[in-house]
C-alpha cells in the first residue's frame, strides 16, 4: 500500500499542528491532497497532531465539505465503491491558507483545487 504522507509531509503537518496549539489565527496551506479514485472523496490536510490526528477540509462527495479532524490510520483503511485505496495528489500545490480553500468550497459545494 502506499504511503499517505511522504515523511516531509508529515513533519510539516506535525510543525502547523504545534503552531496551531500556540497561535490560535495560524491559517497554514495545506500541505497534502488525498481523495479516492472511485468514490468522489476529498481531503485537503493542514495539521496533523501526535495521536495521528489531522486537521483539513474534508469533502466526502456529498456537497457539504467542511473543516474539521480525521484519522490517518481510518482513512488508510478506507476503501471506494470499487475496492480502491485513497491515494495522495503527487501534483497537488497549495497556493493560498487552508480558509480560502474551505470558502470556495463552501461556495461550490465541493473543493475546487
Amino acid at each position: 500500500m502506499t504511503k499517505l504522507l511522504t515523511d516531509d509531509q508529515r513533519e510539516q503537518l506535525l510543525a502547523n499542528g504545534r503552531e496551531s496549539t500556540e497561535n490560535p489565527h495560524f491559517d497554514p496551506q495545506p500541505v497534502v491532497k488525498l481523495f479516492t479514485p472511485d468514490a468522489g472523496a476529498t481531503w485537503l490536510l493542514s495539521e496533523l497532531d501526535s495521536d495521528e490526528t489531522a486537521f483539513g477540509l474534508c469533502d466526502l462527495g456529498q456537497g457539504f465539505p467542511e473543516l474539521g479532524y480525521v484519522s490517518l490510520a481510518e482513512l488508510e483503511g478506507l476503501r471506494g465503491k470499487w475496492g480502491l485505496p485513497i491515494e495522495r495528489d503527487l501534483y497537488f500545490r497549495a497556493d493560498k491558507p487552508i480558509s480560502a480553500y474551505a470558502r470556495e468550497a463552501r461556495m461550490a459545494g465541493r473543493i475546487v483545487a
